[in-house]
């Protein structure tokens, strides 16, 4: 029944749907995921990168975070070439605001602007939607740190915490369970990332060379905003402290059922 309603980006099917979108969507969900993750002093972003060969140049290259102007940057998630134009236009964006008001753009301002020109894109004949979704995560004067997803029909909208890709339903739910609302610093956005990934990965072991992680803050002090991309050496340690506190509780799990076990056993004995 779909195929008869498939052929256009245009077409609603009878039940009222658009199915490119939804196979937008879908090819979104078979990519590297992307995680986001809003702190009270700062914004992490996570990717995951699917393409880890050593002859890469990391300093020329980056899969998964782009930093579109000094207070915002974006992960995304689905087919990189469309990520590619959007991220552009993005920058143009931004950039046409500061020629003309000689002030940042506003982080909404700018994912708004872009999600019309995705929006077009489902609603004119000759086009196909962009196959690719967004985390942003930025900063502005009105409304301080910000985490914005948007998608491939145009939608978007503000999150505390949120994942889009590959087994982002996983992660979703373990973020439902883990975040807590208005107590969530940036250390612990960072652990909570890892912990995430360490869960959702198609992987055994979390390695520093599967994920990328950007970190956003900005200082009152001096006005200014930083948007830092965790070294390896950094990521090491993350995972390294996720990991000791996983043997940790594994062990503290372990030495509970053999008391719980002893205490049967004596109870039983004195019957």
């Amino acid at each position: 029944m779909a195929r008869r309603y498939d052929t256009r980006a245009t077409i609603f099917s009878p039940e009222g749907r658009l199915y490119q979108v939804e196979y937008a969507l879908e090819a979104i969900s078979h990519s590297g995921a992307s995680l986001g993750i809003l702190a009270e002093n700062g914004v992490v972003l996570a990717g995951e990168k699917r393409n880890i060969s050593p002859l890469l140049d990391d300093v020329k290259y980056s899969e998964k975070i782009y930093k579109i102007h000094d207070d915002l940057c974006c992960s995304v998630s689905g087919i990189t070439s469309d990520a590619n134009v959007l991220i552009n236009e993005l920058r143009m964006i931004g950039q046409r605001y500061l020629l003309t008001y000689q002030e940042p753009a506003p982080i909404e301002y700018i994912v708004s602007r872009l999600c019309n020109i995705k929006q077009a894109y489902t609603q004119f004949g000759g086009k196909r939607p962009f196959g690719v979704s967004f985390l942003y995560m930025g900063w502005d004067k009105h409304y301080g740190y910000q985490l914005y997803q948007s998608d491939p029909s145009g939608n978007y909208g503000g999150w505390k915490a949120t994942c889009v890709g590959h087994n982002s339903q996983t992660a979703i739910s373990i973020l439902k369970q883990e975040y807590k609302i208005g107590e969530t610093q940036l250390n612990d956005a960072l652990r909570l990332a890892i912990r995430v990934f360490s869960k959702t990965l198609d992987t055994t072991k979390l390695t520093p060379e599967k994920i990328e992680i950007a970190v956003l803050q900005h200082d009152d002090k001096t006005n200014q905003t930083t948007i830092r991309m965790l070294k390896d050496e950094e990521l090491t340690t993350l995972i390294k402290q996720y990991e000791d506190e996983q043997s940790k509780l594994e062990a503290d799990r372990q030495k509970q059922q053999q008391t719980t076990t002893s205490s049967s056993t004596v109870e039983k004995e004195k019957k």
